[in-house]
């Protein structure tokens, strides 16, 4: 049976955080699906298109590894469509450890037969986040090494965008 796995997030923007993530997964499961859904909690700087078009050009170089994306259904029923037995997250601190196991557990609840896959960030990565990454380079801090070329380019192309 094929192993696939689906790793959902907002991705906005995709960190180096998340690439190692999906580079890592990738060697865990015969497919990785990364699923570029909506947090309504946060709002977004990309649209979901950009930051699907965005998420594939950073994951290209992967070949079991493909882009959707979805605004309006559950994680699980996503999962379930795609024929995913897994979940795959990213943990960088016990704050993220305590979000993603009350997440996992609900997740359990409403499928039995998927599971969560937590990896942990490598230390380099562990203190940035997307909002950091955001806030810092709106306020023209230096964020590049923290971001796929992919997306360090789309969003200097919104910055000269939005000063025209």
């Amino acid at each position: 049976m094929k192993k696939i796995a689906l790793f959902p997030g907002s991705f906005d923007p995709l960190t180096m955080g998340h690439l190692d993530t999906i580079e890592r997964g990738a060697k865990l499961f015969d497919e990785l699906i990364i699923g570029v859904f909506v947090n309504t909690n946060k709002k977004s700087y990309f649209t979901s298109d950009e930051k699907m078009a965005i998420v594939k050009k950073s994951v290209a170089h992967i070949p079991n590894v493909r882009v959707i994306t979805q605004e309006n259904e559950l994680t699980v029923t996503v999962a379930e469509k795609l024929g995913a037995k897994f979940l795959l997250r990213g943990i960088r601190s016990i704050k993220d450890y305590e979000y993603e196991k009350e997440i996992a557990l609900m997740n359990r609840h409403l499928d039995r037969d998927l599971e969560t896959v937590f990896l942990l960030a490598e230390p380099k990565y562990s203190h940035i986040s997307s909002s950091i990454l955001k806030e810092v380079w709106t306020f023209n801090g230096d964020v590049k090494e923290y971001l796929p070329e992919a997306v360090y380019r789309a969003l200097e192309e919104k910055r000269e965008n939005s000063e025209k």
